[in-house]
């Protein structure tokens, strides 16, 4: 007798294994009608990860699109599925409990079925909260088990590790390829075991297709058991996007699993309708790279969807690492030969940094941690000297006990910093927040909105979410997105680029930085730091070491630096959200706080002075 599978499209991970953004509700709203018009989904991953961060960045409410764009499906009786991040919810830093409690409450009723929930280090610890609440709240728990390929990670782990999810209230497992590096026949034995061991749990495997296993790791998952197989679908299948549904569909069927035909009309609708969303202006944040499938990540096993991100930061690490080497008079580096000596590094550093699986956030840590290695030892630097706190927090044990040793050189960096080592429940260290930020919304006369979901938002998000309220966010990302397709049509027709843009002068005893225009070109706007010509000799100033967006706390129990304070040398002035991680900029001098030059949320450059100091 033939027996039944299931299908899940995974529309959001669709976009966010690609680039960097998801359609926007309106274009979400026209798409959900001919995807159930297909007729041979079971599920649709509509939200979750990134999702609403990314709504945010683009000046969107998140809470109206989720409601909008569930809506169809809850009424076709598809279930809609969600990725929650345990400890770190919805966001890439930990969350408070009660933060946690309240979003699955809210997801639920904004019309999501399935929370799957993963923790990077695949900590039971971690959650057991996640179950409980997502049950509490009326969705079905599914527990991810985030694969990832060490001498450490083989199947008996994740059967055991299925075992403890189980126990402490999964009612569903999810086999997370997130890299696509699981290998056919291990991930059968892992279904196997579990089918064995728990013979009437649904089982859902969701692999990407990055280097190239996820085609037959779908066919092994199903002939040993999985109930639900999550596929992707042109023009985002393939690449470091997942398999595409027209041959995992087509590949089950001959193997003689009973599957729904496919509406090929409403297909090729969906696939249009996701070029026309591509063209408008998703496809300014999706790199060509990440269109391609990559053997080479077999390897160093990062995830298909943090390729997005990781090919914008080597985008911008390139240009920094060969604007050094060009000032000393050093031959640069291509793309390739960058992302090459990335995934050496990766492989090198991973055992280092105990094995924590590859998946979000951790993968960030690793590649974070690997590219600014390489950024620092390429300038004649230590490895190990950037390491960002998220990282930190990482190896101390913040998150959870990590599965393998630090490596010595590690342990003693940490000694001389000073760290701590965390033993205790992760949960614990986050203390609950919701009281602090109903206050805060009290305070600017903002709604809690429909079933507090606008006070979720701020409690998840509160950076983001505070720029979405300013309008701040939509004008930086309508800026960011004109700025990307100007790129395309300039043609420099003055090229001043070998004068130089600033000079310091000496008149009278004291210095003065002097900005140069040339004729024909727009003068260069100066830095916030600077008049046209300011005074420099009694100042110094403590410059960013990398870009991203200047903040002067990194969580609303500090208090930041402000003008007048006295600072000291290795002291913590500030931080830089870069890579999707918080990196502590700290004072290379003693000194008196003169001027803060970046307000909290502003985009900052490498080099870019942000701190006076007198």
């Amino acid at each position: 007798m033939k027996r039944e599978i299931k299908l899940a499209l995974v529309y959001r991970d669709m976009w966010q294994s690609s680039g960097k953004y998801v359609p926007r509700v309106d274009q979400l709203l026209r798409v959900a009608q001919p995807i159930i018009d297909m007729g041979c989904f079971a599920r649709v991953e509509t939200n979750g990860g990134g999702f609403e961060q990314i709504n945010l960045l683009f000046g969107e409410n998140p809470n109206i699109s989720n409601r909008k764009w569930t809506q169809p499906f809850n009424d076709a009786g598809i279930q809609t599925q969600m990725l929650e991040r345990g400890l770190n919810g919805i966001r890439m830093s930990p969350v408070p409990a009660d933060v946690r409690q309240l979003m699955f409450k809210v997801k639920k009723l904004q019309g999501t079925d399935i929370s799957r929930s993963f923790d990077g280090l695949n900590n039971p610890q971690n959650l057991e909260l996640s179950f409980k609440y997502a049950r509490e709240g009326g969705m079905i728990a599914q527990g991810a088990l985030s694969l990832t390929y060490s001498p450490l990670h083989n199947v008996d782990y994740y059967i055991e590790l299925a075992n403890k999810y189980i126990a402490l209230g999964a009612e569903e497992i999810c086999i997370k390829d997130m890299a696509g590096i699981g290998r056919p026949s291990s991930v059968g034995k892992i279904v196997g075991g579990i089918r064995k061991n728990h013979p009437d749990i649904l089982i859902q495997y969701h692999g990407h297709s990055t280097p190239g296993f996820s085609v037959a790791s779908s066919l092994e998952a199903a002939r040993n058991g999985a109930d639900i197989i999550d596929v992707g679908m042109e023009p985002l299948s393939w690449g470091t996007g997942h398999a595409d549904l027209l041959t995992i569909h087509e590949m089950l069927k001959d193997d003689g699993f009973l599957l729904p035909d496919i509406n090929m009309d409403a297909y090729m609708q969906v696939r249009s309708l996701s070029q026309e969303f591509i063209d408008d202006f998703l496809g300014e944040y999706i790199n060509k790279q990440n269109r391609f499938m990559n053997s080479l990540l077999i390897g160093p096993g990062l995830p298909g969807g943090m390729m997005g991100s990781l090919m914008a930061d080597l985008e911008k690490n390139l240009k920094s690492i060969n604007k050094w080497l060009t000032k000393n008079d050093k031959p640069n580096l291509s793309q390739d030969e960058l992302l090459i000596k990335l995934f050496n590094e990766v492989k090198h550093i991973w055992p280092k940094m105990g094995y924590p699986p590859l998946v979000t956030p951790f993968s960030q840590y690793v590649k974070n941690a690997a590219l600014m290695n390489l950024s620092q030892m390429i300038k004649g630097k230590d490895r190990w000297s950037m390491l960002d706190e998220n990282t930190w927090g990482m190896l101390v044990g913040k998150s959870g006990k990590l599965l393998g040793p630090l490596d010595e050189e590690l342990l003693a960096l940490a000694k001389e910093q000073n760290r701590e080592f965390f033993t205790g429940k992760p949960q614990d260290l986050y203390p609950n927040e919701l009281e602090l930020y109903k206050e805060k919304m009290a305070e600017k006369g903002w709604d809690h909105g429909q079933d507090d979901e606008e006070l979720l938002e701020y409690a998840m998000h509160p950076a983001q979410y505070e720029a979405y309220k300013s309008g701040k966010a939509k004008e930086s990302f309508l800026a960011d997105l004109q700025k990307r397709r100007d790129a395309k049509i300039t043609v420099a027709t003055n090229d001043s680029s070998t004068g130089p843009k600033q000079l310091d002068v000496e008149v009278g005893g004291v210095q003065y930085r002097v900005h140069i225009g040339y004729p024909g070109t727009s003068k260069d706007t100066p830095s916030k730091d600077d008049s046209s010509a300011i005074a420099v000799g009694d100042f110094s100033y403590i410059d960013t070491p990398l870009e991203g967006k200047f903040f002067l706390t990194k969580d609303s129990s500090e208090k930041g630096i402000k003008v007048g304070d006295k600072i000291s040398k290795g002291q913590t002035v500030a931080y830089v959200e870069a890579m999707k991680v918080i990196n502590a900029i700290t004072s290379d001098k003693d000194g008196t706080v003169a001027e803060i030059l970046f307000t909290s949320g502003d985009d900052v450059e490498e080099d870019d002075h942000i701190i006076k100091i007198a």
